[in-house]
């Protein structure tokens, strides 16, 4: 059973909160489709107007592209190539408001370009600037262009933010610093970046801002994982205005209504898909998949020196090994994409990444059983027909249709409350997210008529308020939250996977009924059986391997066992109402999914 096909029935002790409470309001001023970082960023934002907002989406938050990146905040340097001025310069100050306001999960991350050559591409590049395609074979960008690029990044950064300049070495120097590089570089760039460790928990608490937000109000922002968009009709004779969308839950198959005044389209490379169950098909997507793969690999790690390596690889792609953690993240591939097929890391696409692996570093060898993790995604990139996957736009735009009924001949209706108003949303990249969710809400907002009320532009998202900031600070948070049964390397790991929202867990994992002790897993020790409790009641856990892919790290690291499985779902089973077969079934799946989608194969212990 893969991620298309998760539709499942099955026993619960109940229905699901979060469904609950779109049924029992079945109707908000704006339903937002799609639970990625930007629909997440969008509910944030409208939540904080006091708009009364919905949002769905079919699998997990963060389950599709939003999960599936290089887990980079950056102001995409390559982008001036394409001409890209003003995307480079807000997402370099996005990144450096990331910084800011999510400083439990965005790090600055020094980055260094190995350079190979002086004046190679010189020719060549004006030339991709002009027709945004390869003229003939690739040419590499030699020092003289990276050392343009890299000072007009800096002039773009040169505002509100702390980010060091870029520094270029010469060959001796730079060997000195990595030198396991490549020893025929003649220079090395190094600049800063910033990166994200944990995208899917940074959209997480980006909706919980959200749901908090409208919390107790009128507006009673609601949101649910698992519901997928059916069909819609017009509300006419309903006592709304707009649009009435049937929707599906997925865990049990269960059909029920909901209606809205604007619809907001943020299924990102499915958005055409979304508009045509809406009987409006469009053609405004040209996605690429991009694929990465997660190494257990020491050597290599110690040779990144804690940077990531950031290069052009020999067909002229930009690509990256990057170390998080104790593993090292190597990607990523640009090809166009078939929406009728699982995008997967493929065994051609782990040859071109062993390649570019040698490509820098040729004195290190690497196979295929030091791979832990792959993963895959869809870029929501605009359709782009001739244009090379590499030069289509990161940039966004925002497509309207007006109310027109869902079926109504060609123009009937629009504009005339024949139906909800749908936004669209073609594009968008990770850094952007804030600043894409505050424009996206502005369009929002002018279709109700309404006023911007809050900025987010200084606005600590989730457990980035109040954290340290400093190593200090965080050791003396840690000091503070630690407690019998609770040494310090487990408070670190709750202060690193909630930020300063780890009080709220630690209140729940010290205050189990009767004071009964809470208890590490015994097959990790990242785990306790209360912090899973906690995850099931507060985090809208559908399915076992959202636990193991997206509430915590341990697929990506490599670290699922059948041990691992088996004990998780005997604990989950009581809060979400699994019963022995359910279990059963729950366990199978994540077996199936970690090894249809990320190579991972894991065999459960017979229980």
């Amino acid at each position: 059973m893969g991620q298309k096909d998760s539709a499942r029935n099955q026993a619960s002790a109940g229905e699901r909160a979060s469904v609950q409470k779109l049924r029992t309001r079945p109707h908000a001023q704006v339903l937002i489709i799609g639970g990625g970082i930007n629909g997440a960023g969008t509910f944030r934002d409208l939540a904080l107007q006091g708009v009364d907002v919905a949002l769905v989406e079919r699998g997990d938050y963060c389950q599709g592209a939003s999960g599936a990146s290089s887990h980079m905040i950056h102001g995409g340097i390559r982008y001036l190539e394409n001409g890209e001025f003003r995307l480079v310069q807000e997402s370099v100050v996005e990144r450096n408001r990331l910084l800011r306001i999510a400083p439990h999960y965005v790090k600055p991350l020094q980055t260094t370009i190995p350079i190979f050559s002086t004046f190679s591409g010189i020719l060549s590049a004006p030339l991709r600037f002009l027709t945004h395609k390869q003229q003939g074979a690739p040419k590499e960008r030699g020092a003289f262009l990276i050392k343009l690029g890299l000072s007009m990044y800096d002039f773009f950064s040169r505002d509100g933010g702390t980010v060091p300049r870029h520094q270029f070495r010469g060959r001796k120097r730079a060997l000195a610093e990595l030198p396991r590089l490549h020893p025929g570089i003649k220079y090395a760039a190094t600049y800063f970046d910033a990166s994200v460790h944990n995208p899917e928990r940074l959209t997480l608490d980006v909706l919980q801002d959200g749901e908090k937000a409208g919390a107790g109000g009128a507006s009673d922002a609601r949101a649910s994982n698992y519901l997928s968009l059916v069909s819609v009709r017009d509300s006419t004779g309903t006592g709304h205005t707009g649009s009435t969308v049937e929707l599906r839950d997925e865990l049990t198959g269960e059909l029920f209504d909901f209606s809205a005044d604007v619809i907001v389209n943020t299924t990102g490379a499915w958005v055409d898909q979304t508009n045509q169950a809406m009987g409006a098909a469009s053609a405004f997507m040209g996605g690429t998949k991009g694929s990465h793969i997660v190494l257990d690999h020491p050597e290599l790690l110690a040779a990144c020196n804690g940077r990531e390596i950031f290069f052009e690889h020999t067909d002229g792609r930009i690509v990256l090994i990057y170390p998080m953690g104790d593993r090292v993240l190597v990607g990523t591939t640009d090809v166009d994409a078939d929406m009728a097929e699982d995008a997967v890391c493929t065994e051609a696409e782990i040859d071109y990444f062993f390649d570019l692996i040698g490509h820098v570093f040729p004195d290190i060898t690497v196979d295929r059983e030091q791979i832990v993790y792959t993963f895959s995604g869809v870029r929501p990139l605009p359709r782009h027909d001739a244009t090379q996957p590499g030069f289509v736009s990161r940039d966004y735009r925002i497509e309207r249709r007006a109310g027109a009924a869902p079926g109504a001949a060609a123009g009937a209706g629009a504009g005339q409350g024949g139906g909800a108003v749908v936004l669209s949303l073609v594009g968008g990249k990770w850094t952007t997210f804030r600043a894409l969710a505050e424009h996206l809400s502005n369009n929002v907002l002018a279709e109700l008529g309404m006023e911007r009320k809050v900025s987010t532009a200084k606005l600590a998202i989730g457990g980035g308020a109040g954290f340290p900031d400093s190593e200090d600070g965080v050791q003396r948070w840690i000091k503070a939250h630690m407690a019998a049964g609770r040494d310090a390397d487990r408070t670190a790991g709750l202060l690193t996977r909630y930020g300063t929202r780890a009080e709220e867990v630690i209140g729940f994992l010290d205050g189990a009924p009767g004071n009964a002790p809470d208890r590490l897993l015994h097959s990790t020790r990242e785990l306790s059986v209360r912090e899973l409790e906690f995850m099931a009641r507060n985090e809208q856990i559908g399915h076992l391997v959202d636990v193991l892919i997206r509430r915590t790290s341990l697929a990506f690291r490599g670290l699922v066992t059948g041990e691992l499985l088996n004990e998780v779902a005997d604990i989950l089973s009581g809060p979400l109402g699994w019963d022995a077969a359910t279990r059963s079934s729950e366990i199978t799946h994540a077996q199936e999914v970690l090894k249809r989608f990320h190579g991972v194969q894991v065999h459960s212990l017979v229980s």
